[in-house]
């Protein structure tokens, strides 16, 4: 897997250009902005979903597209370490790669703040989850569409056209493996730290399943081996890596564990797949 350190410029594209159906009354505006309690640059107040589109070098580019869904505890999106550096990988060894920017909760001045009360308390989780989650998966579901329908433009195959996500949006990613109509199936999906906790219904056509995640990170390692279970007991193509360290939410930041190479071995998948 040969690096090029000449990518093409990133071009961004709307998910929906009329509007994205079901948030026409949102009024906050999307920011892109420092976290208040860390280093990292983050995304807020997503209203109008978007793709960001990075193509490799023609003379690298095998015809393979992955969308990309940041995390962020579905407040906020992580865009560099979970987003456009992913992006600057794949590009590198020949994938079309797309950062989504997908709906999220509205937060104002007190992110943390914010974050916290919303998550802590259950029944509250469940009344913003109630009205967010169908608006994420219809973004996913329309990313997927979007590529597929322009795939003879962008040089992609219509059949090789996969999703990856971290956390929230991993959890994000395992949805639209789970429900997707023709247009919308991914061909391959990648879940890091961010399977769902609860028993799903495994489809027919499921597409081939990656996870990834650390032991020390509790909730993503139980859900995790639960979810490959589902899908081996499904019989759909699934494998599973848990590193011993790495925490949640360490996307591609250096740590100095082995976790730091976790997306190597996501390229080693994709080549056992035939997508390289």
């Amino acid at each position: 897997m040969t690096a090029n350190t000449t990518p093409m410029p990133p071009t961004v594209i709307p998910l929906w250009p009329d509007g994205a159906p079901g948030s026409e009354d949102w009024t906050q505006v999307e920011q892109e902005i420092k976290h208040p309690a860390d280093t990292i640059q983050i995304v807020v107040n997503v209203t109008q979903p978007t793709l960001t589109a990075y193509f490799p070098d023609p003379a690298l580019a095998n015809g393979t597209a992955v969308i990309i869904c940041p995390g962020g505890a579905y407040h906020l999106l992580a865009i560099d370490h979970e987003g456009r550096d992913v992006a600057a990988w794949l590009t590198a060894r020949g994938f079309a790669a797309f950062v989504l920017k997908y709906r999220l909760m509205r937060t104002g001045d007190n992110l943390m703040t914010e974050i916290s009360e919303n998550l802590r308390d259950p029944s509250r989780r469940a009344a913003f989850m109630q009205t967010l989650r169908p608006l994420m998966l219809a973004d996913a579901q329309q990313s997927i569409r979007l590529v597929r329908e322009r795939a003879v433009e962008w040089q992609i195959a219509p059949d090789r056209i996969g999703i990856m996500g971290f956390s929230a949006g991993g959890m994000l990613t395992s949805s639209v493996a789970l429900q997707h109509d023709r247009e919308s199936r991914p061909d391959f999906a990648g879940v890091i730290y961010g399977a769902p906790g609860e028993e799903v219904a495994v489809p027919a056509d499921a597409p081939p399943l990656f996870l990834l995640c650390a032991d020390d990170d509790l909730m993503a390692s139980t859900c995790s081996v639960q979810l490959y279970s589902t899908w081996k007991a499904a019989g759909r193509p699934v494998e599973l890596h848990i590193y011993a360290k790495g925490g949640h939410g360490f996307g591609m930041h250096t740590q100095n564990l082995p976790s730091d190479r976790w997306i190597e071995r996501f390229g080693d998948w994709l080549q056992a797949q035939g997508l390289f």
